[in-house]
């Protein structure tokens, strides 16, 4: 088991006075159950394992009255050895999803406050999940507002993949130094850092393929993970989306790297099918992002903060919330092209997802910049209380729309840019140059 950062903030929920019962939504195959139940049976004498997806039975628990008193004499009696302790019982609901009434129960058991309840779920939110008599009977459940804590998990994020790789806090410190001081880091130190970046955009963040690559170091062997996992997407898609829906969401999803690799990235129905419009595709793309595999990026009408009062929503670019599910989307052998340095197959679409999964875990929206005569900046980013363009170039790049827009303040209310690539530290003007493997401490806001 990884270390993964939900485990603080598990604590941080634990040792707050009173708290709620806790939801943590985040796409399948993230690392939610394990997570979970390592804290739990870490922090409880009793933990009491409900998983509403494998064990369908498990909903008549919560058939009849939901006070706490029915609800744990219901559970005693179905699970064997089952002990409520108060104070030292830790309820933890795996795909909540697939039972309303039991997070309609949250309620009751925050109420109570004599149990602590984690619960997960993949596609809480998901139009079209459920079957007819699914749906009417999450229609006529509640969900508990007020009562409940949500928060979101991701798949390992580049941070977390270096912890897995042994580099200690100590070495990440050092990280933050130099970019505080905007200094170039030694040529060891760098080289050590690029290449588990390297690897990381291949791998990404899935903790099952991250396990594989770690175990085997071999890549082939990784990329049958990662291809099962999109199997098992798109087997989600076919399940579980409304029946007219199905081919549609497929269909977008798997346009996704041919999306990324035109010149101009912004996301085109017509690319999905010929002639297809968007009023036909928009809730299939939206099925897609509320299960969490992607993120949107959307353009921009002016290049000032708020960013998000000046997003264009019908003119968005797509990117696979995680980099090394769109690795294996790819053809294969691009792994090896990534491994060797050449990041720069398929044009920037590797190097900008790259960007869009370090900042999409870090729980930034993502926003970018086009004009129609050819200015382009590939993200936008409020960052030290400024709007602050954002360009991710291979080593030979040079930036031509960034240096634009700086070159005219007057216009666009810009001063500082970040050009982010196969480089080491440094600084030209209102330009600052960094690693691709620092994007993760750009944190400030």
């Amino acid at each position: 088991m990884y270390q993964r950062k939900i485990e603080s903030l598990l604590q941080q929920w634990k040792d707050q006075h009173k708290h709620k019962p806790l939801v943590i939504k985040g796409v399948r195959q993230c690392g939610k159950t394990s997570s979970v139940l390592e804290f739990a049976q870490k922090n409880y004498e009793h933990v009491i394992y409900l998983n509403f997806h494998e064990k369908k039975t498990y909903k008549a628990f919560f058939a009849g009255d939901l006070d706490v008193e029915t609800l744990t004499t219901n559970i005693a009696l179905g699970i064997i050895g089952t002990q409520f302790v108060p104070g030292k019982t830790c309820l933890v609901f795996d795909e909540i999803q697939d039972c309303p009434r039991a997070r309609s129960s949250l309620k009751f058991f925050c109420l109570d406050g004599r149990y602590d309840v984690l619960c997960t779920g993949s596609l809480l939110g998901v139009n079209g999940y459920k079957t007819k008599e699914e749906q009417q009977e999450e229609e006529e459940a509640s969900i508990p507002v007020g009562f409940e804590e949500i928060v979101h998990m991701y798949p390992m994020d580049f941070e977390e993949w270096l912890w897995a790789n042994g580099i200690r806090a100590e070495h990440i410190d050092i990280l933050r130094q130099h970019l505080a001081e905007e200094k170039p880091l030694n040529e060891a130190f760098h080289n050590r850092f690029r290449q588990l970046l390297l690897q990381y955009v291949f791998i990404g963040g899935m903790p099952e393929a991250v396990a594989k690559f770690l175990t085997t170091h071999n890549m082939g062997e990784t990329r049958k993970v990662q291809l099962a996992i999109i199997d098992s997407y798109e087997s989600d898609m076919i399940k579980y989306a409304p029946s007219a829906d199905k081919p549609r969401i497929r269909e977008c999803f798997e346009s996704i790297p041919k999306q990324l690799a035109r010149d101009y990235k912004k996301f085109t129905y017509t690319v999905v099918r010929p002639q297809a419009k968007g009023r036909d595709y928009a809730g299939s793309l939206q099925w897609i992002e509320d299960a969490g595999i992607i993120h949107r990026c959307y353009n921009t009408e002016i290049t000032e903060l708020p960013l998000e009062g000046v997003a264009i929503r019908d003119q968005f670019k797509v990117y696979m919330a995680d980099s090394g599910l769109l690795v294996s989307m790819l053809e294969e052998g691009t792994a090896w092209s990534i491994m060797q340095g050449d990041l720069g197959a398929y044009k920037g679409a590797v190097y900008e997802s790259l960007i869009a999964d370090i900042f999409g875990k870090m729980g930034r929206k993502l926003y970018y910049f086009h004009k129609d005569s050819g200015l382009e900046i590939d993200f936008l980013m409020r960052y030290k209380g400024e709007c602050v363009l954002v360009e991710c170039k291979a080593r030979t790049g040079n930036a031509k729309s960034m240096r634009t827009v700086l070159a005219h303040p007057e216009k666009y209310h810009v001063s500082h840019a970040i050009k982010i690539g196969d480089y080491n530290v440094g600084r030209d003007g209102p330009l600052l140059t960094i690693p691709f493997y620092m994007a993760f401490l750009l944190k400030e806001v």
